[in-house]
């Protein structure tokens, strides 16, 4: 099973920028699809973005509109979510995902996915 542990979250204003890092371990990291999922008080969980490790393909939900980039170390099996021009509605506890079959499929985001813990992100006004 894979081991997952997220750091990165804080408190922003809007329009600023975290950082999001999310460090595998427990599988072949090569092997992995990893996303971001987040979850807002009183909504559904949702897909913000996800890598394909093995041939790098991206996805990004509609909401990020270019702001949030998703990249791997693959050195450090290390994935990461930048998140620019942050507004208060990406408030959530965000949190990380991996999955060490579904590239095989030809998945970008995690089918069936080990969990982390979860970091807060809180953006104000």
């Amino acid at each position: 099973e894979v081991q997952l542990v997220e750091s990165g979250g804080g408190l922003v204003q809007a329009g600023g920028s975290l950082r999001l890092s999310c460090a595998a371990s427990g599988s072949t990291f090569d092997d992995l699809t990893i996303g971001w999922f987040r979850r807002a008080p009183g909504k559904e969980r949702e897909a913000v973005s996800c890598i394909n490790i093995p041939n790098g393909n991206t996805y990004y939900g509609n909401f990020v509109k270019g702001r949030f980039t998703i990249s791997s170390d693959n050195a450090k099996n290390t994935v990461y979510l930048q998140m620019n021009n942050l507004e208060p509605e990406d408030t959530a506890v965000y949190y990380c995902a991996a999955d060490p079959k579904s590239a095989n499929y030809g998945a970008t985001c995690p089918l069936v996915a080990s969990w982390g813990q979860g970091t807060q992100v809180t953006v104000s006004s």
